[in-house]
């Protein structure tokens, strides 16, 4: 049954952001097809404007083909500490209206409003004032979806995004309520492949059926759905058609991963090199996971080699921790365990089994004298003041050659 409580949960995602960034330091750029990622013909797109989407080009596709569909687009290098401190702002801002604030990464947020009518009004006034602070302090625009539930407020902030086309940018609708009562309706209109969940897998597996919208989903009866994808899947297939999702929004929740990844110019056979920067990976990680004041207690390590074949390798650390020394320790003895004889194109790290707050148990070692956690605390003092490059882990000194996207998640 789709829930009928008030439409009290915004969806707030900023419009197209690491581009806005950009071109908010760089105010010539206005009105230009920019484009943020991987700059080399091997790189990834971050982020594009929606002037540079009107040529085709949107985000996780390679910068060569970016670069075919727009020539004349400006091409720009990813700046994370950056794009980081302008989403620090942008969640207090979230704050100053609700202490239930479920950051779901840089750019994008679920807020709860429900106690937030009495002091700012309905919850529609509450997205135009976001929007109009934002666009007021910071220089930026977003978009917001207003609902009873977070599937629902998500799919109606796309609706309320800008939309580029060949012939031009289309202004969006900057704030798309949909109220209880209009679920259904809001919903049946959609392509089916628009809820979470509906992968290409599952997509072919519906079409069979005859199913390419929200309405004729919800129309196949729950046990065929349960038959064709398992009680699991099948039932969430079925909630989702009719809007309900129980999820509550959680505010200050621990991310489930974080991760680093690069890709080189060229396939990297130099394993010396390699280790150079699975230490500047894990340094640049454990300055993230103190940021979002977590540990963590699984390191992932991600190749991708020049034949495109990928692989992955897991280590559980023997305590949680957020010191890079100690990340970089298990990443190296992945790596040391993994051949390498066909080059490698990318490389990656990532932290699982996250857990906020809690400090890190100190070795016998780390009792005697200074704790890792000290020198971390002093580590980040200094790049705060000085920026993220005043510092580094010795062993990085011989640079590896790298180019690709930095991406937290």
């Amino acid at each position: 049954m789709p829930q009928t409580g008030a439409a009290n949960v915004l969806h707030v995602d900023m419009d197209a952001f690491f581009a806005a960034a950009e071109v908010l330091r760089r105010p010539e750029l206005l009105d230009r097809p920019v484009i943020v990622g991987g700059t080399g013909d091997r790189g990834v797109v971050a982020a594009a404007s929606y002037e540079a989407r009107r040529f085709g080009v949107h985000s996780a596709m390679p910068t060569r083909r970016a670069r075919s569909l727009c020539p004349g687009g400006v091409f720009l290098d990813t700046d994370h500490d950056y794009y980081r401190e302008l989403s620090r702002r942008i969640m207090e801002h979230f704050a100053t209206f609700t202490p239930v604030v479920e950051a779901l990464s840089l750019d994008e947020a679920f807020l709860d409003v429900t106690g937030a009518r009495r002091l700012f009004g309905k919850p529609a006034e509450i997205a135009r004032r976001i929007r109009a602070d934002l666009a007021h302090t910071e220089g930026l625009t977003c978009s917001v979806g207003v609902a009873s539930n977070k599937l629902v407020a998500k799919l109606a902030s796309e609706h309320a995004k800008p939309l580029a086309a060949p012939g031009g940018v289309r202004p969006g609708r900057g704030v798309v309520v949909v109220e209880p009562a209009e679920t259904p309706a809001f919903l049946h209109g959609l392509p089916v492949r628009s809820l979470p969940g509906v992968g290409p897998a599952t997509l072919g597996r519906l079409r069979e059926f005859g199913v390419k919208t929200v309405s004729e989903l919800a129309a196949l009866p729950p046990d065929t759905l349960v038959a064709t994808f398992g009680r699991a899947h099948g039932y969430r297939l079925a909630e989702l058609a009719v809007g309900h999702d129980p999820r509550p929004v959680v505010a200050s929740r621990a991310p489930k991963s974080l991760s680093t990844e690069v890709t080189f110019p060229q396939d990297v056979l130099d394993r010396l090199a390699l280790q150079v920067e699975v230490v500047r990976q894990a340094d640049a990680l454990a300055a993230r996971l103190r940021e979002a004041g977590c540990t963590t207690a699984t390191i992932v390590l991600k190749l991708r080699f020049g034949d495109f074949r990928t692989v992955s390798r897991s280590r559980t650390l023997p305590r949680a921790t957020a010191h890079g020394p100690h990340i970089a320790r298990a990443a190296r003895k992945l790596l040391d365990s993994t051949g390498i004889d066909t080059g490698v194109r990318l490389l990656g790290l990532a932290a699982g089994a996250l857990s906020v707050g809690g400090g890190e148990q100190l070795t016998l070692d780390e009792a005697a004298g200074a704790p890792a956690s000290a020198l971390d605390e002093a580590l980040d003092e200094l790049r705060a003041r000085f920026g993220a490059q005043v510092i580094a882990p010795a062993s990085t000194h011989s640079p590896a050659p790298q180019e690709g996207v930095e991406r937290a998640q």
